[in-house]
Formats: structure tokens, sequence, C-alpha cells
């Protein structure tokens, strides 16, 4: 069983919500916070194995509680919020920056028609960050440049001739958006390529969620459009409710094609698309989450040429979604999201310089022959 503190200003909004908690045998409720300041002092006192926090309270907000709790006494924290405002989902965002774990949304009331689904998806977040392993923050961020850096001293160079890298796929669950922006933080600017991003997230979110990563990496990052055209160094997030797949090269499609592990969007959907769009023009990115989204295609990527990645273990929130890849042999590399940043900038690099040297050997064969060089071959 679980100890749970449940942090909210609302009178009505906290019976409720420790009402849905206590519905399941797996999780007690042994306290409530009506503020910040309540939340700090009650997760020294009770010492909760989870805590979920609002972010608009008195005294203290959700981002000041939770950066306190995580330098004086570190939990797991998931952040409950009932607004979809881009503003206060960025501020809940910026809480995962503080240490917070997950971002989900207050089930709607009974009588709803979405209530019994939107109750289950909290009581299971709370259950799986309740064994998510925290550890306290400290007031000295580690900057990505210095991250960036550690990575490159340590990626070795792979022994085989490296494709031209045109895009990168992201995917991502629980856990996600502290791993993705550590990854999209640490990429230089410019970045050569495009990157298409599927987080898996409750309805709602994306907006802010798009509004805090540009915030926090200073990349041009967009939720995406249907038959959009990719540009190089920039970052497209699929929109809740759809389906995202490369319709060609270069050119995003939205489709309401059924979920796919239950999930719309779906990383397996994007990267099944980018295995037959790109082949071995793309790198593939395996994030923390649960269950097994986008292992497999992953693996087809891989066995299209495609540079595979997943997020290693010790980094990762929930190990599901790379764990799975991993036993499927479908990474070609297991890194922490900076050190993937770092490998991807190194392929790229070498990718290029290997480009230029197959070209200058074309252009002296053409002149050799007589004929003009009609560019690398494979």
């Amino acid at each position: 069983m679980f100890k749970v503190l449940v942090v909210e200003d609302s009178a009505v909004m906290r019976e409720y919500l420790v009402a849905i908690l206590a519905s399941d045998p797996a999780l007690q409720v042994i306290g409530t916070a009506n503020n910040g300041e309540e939340a700090v002092e009650a997760a020294k006192r009770l010492q909760p194995d989870v805590i979920t926090m609002d972010i608009d309270m008195p005294k203290l907000d959700g981002f000041e509680a939770t950066r306190q709790i995580m330098e004086t006494a570190p939990r797991p924290i998931v952040i409950v919020t009932g607004s979809w405002d881009p503003k206060e989902v960025v501020t809940s965002f910026r809480a995962m920056e503080a240490g917070a774990v997950a971002v989900v949304a207050k089930p709607a009331g009974i009588g709803h028609p979405d209530h019994a689904a939107q109750a289950q998806k909290l009581i299971q977040a709370v259950k799986t960050m309740a064994e998510v392993r925290v550890v306290r923050r400290w007031a000295r961020p580690h900057s990505a440049a210095h991250a960036t850096e550690e990575a490159t001293a340590s990626f070795v160079e792979p022994k085989r001739r490296i494709s031209s890298i045109k895009l990168v796929a992201i995917g991502a669950s629980t856990g996600g958006p502290m791993a993705l922006r550590s990854l999209l933080a640490a990429l230089p600017r410019p970045f050569a390529a495009p990157v298409v991003v599927v987080q898996h997230m409750a309805a709602g979110f994306i907006a802010g969620f798009v509004e805090w990563l540009a915030q926090t990496t200073g990349l041009p990052i967009h939720v995406a459009t249907d038959g959009e055209n990719l540009l190089p160094g920039h970052v497209y997030v699929a929109p809740d409710g759809f389906q995202m797949k490369m319709k060609s090269w270069g050119k995003i499609a939205l489709t309401q094609d059924p979920a796919e592990h239950g999930l719309s969007p779906s990383v397996s959907y994007l990267f099944r698309s980018v295995a037959e769009v790109y082949g071995s023009s793309a790198a593939g990115v395996l994030l923390t989450g649960m269950g097994r989204d986008g292992a497999a295609e992953l693996k087809r990527m891989r066995d299209r040429g495609a540079m595979t990645f997943v997020q290693d273990k010790e980094s990762s929130a929930i190990h599901g979604m790379p764990g799975e890849a991993i036993r499927l042999e479908a990474a070609t590399y297991v890194l922490a999201p900076e050190r993937i940043a770092s490998a991807l900038v190194t392929l790229m690099n070498q990718s290029e310089m290997k480009q230029s040297e197959i070209n200058q050997s074309d252009q002296a064969l053409g002149t050799m022959l007589g004929r003009q060089n009609d560019g690398p071959t494979e």
C-alpha cells in the first residue's frame, strides 16, 4: 500500500481527490494540505510515498512547494491540475524542472462521461509514480553545455559508414517531458535536421507543454499541423487526439486512424512511417515510459538502416518502453538523454565529413573519366 499526501486548496476538490484515491486498495491517503506551506511541512512530518500537488494555491504555489520539498524531504510529486490555460500548464512543467515526476489532469466530476476513465488515469499515475526513485535537488543546475561536453567525451565513433541523418524522430511517455527537455536543450543551434516528437500526455496540455519546451530549450518548437513542411532545427510535437506520420520526405500528415496500444498519438505509428519514408536517413529515439509503444517500430527503423537510441535505465523514470526496445535489440545505443543529443551531433558531423570525402572521391573519378560527377552512390 502506498501512502499519499493530497495537496489542494479547494476543500471540495480536496475531498473529491481523496475519495478517488481511497477507492483503490493500493492507496492510503495519510494526510491533506490546503496550501504550499502546509505541503512542505506535511511532507517532512508524514513522509508519504507520493504527493499529489495543486499548482494555483495561496502562500506557496505548487511550483515553489515542489522545489522546497525536493530540497528538504524529496518524494515523488504528481502535479494535478484542472487548468488547460497554457500559462498554468507552463507553471506545471516548471514544477517538473523542480523535481515533480508527472503532470495529470484533475478528473471530471461524477456524472461526466469521462469521469471513470480520468479517475483511473489519476489512480494509475499516482501508483506508478510512487515507485519512482527520486533524489534530493540542489540549487545548482547542471548546464546543458557541460552535459554535452561530458557526453561527447564518452561517445565512441561507430565502426561502419554513417548515412546522412535527415530526420530525428522521438517517442516518450511517463517521465518524458524532462527527458525530452534535457535532450533538446543539449542540441546545438542551429541543428541540421528537423525533429518530430510524440509525447504521451493528457488532453489539453500539449500547447502549454510546447510553450514550456520552447522557453527552456531555446529551440523553435511547434504543435504539428497537417501537411506541414519540416524545417531543419525545428521541433514538431504531435497534437492531442491525432496520429502523426511522415507522409513524404519533409512533410507531416495528421490522421484520425485508430489508436495503437490505446494511444493517439502513438510512437509506433510515427516510427513505422519514418522507417518507410526515411530508411537509413533517420535517427530514432525512444525515451522513458510505460508499456511498449514504439519498441517494435524502433527495431524496424534499425533494420532499415536508421541509427537508434533508447534511454538508459538509470536516467529513466519508467524503463518500460526503452527496456522493451532493448529486449528486441532495437537500440544501436543506450544512453542518457544529454548523451543521446551529443551522439546525434557527433554522428551528423561524421556523416557530413564522410559525405564530403565521398563527393571529393567521386569528383576526382569523374574528372579522370572526363564526365560530370553525378554525386555519391551507395
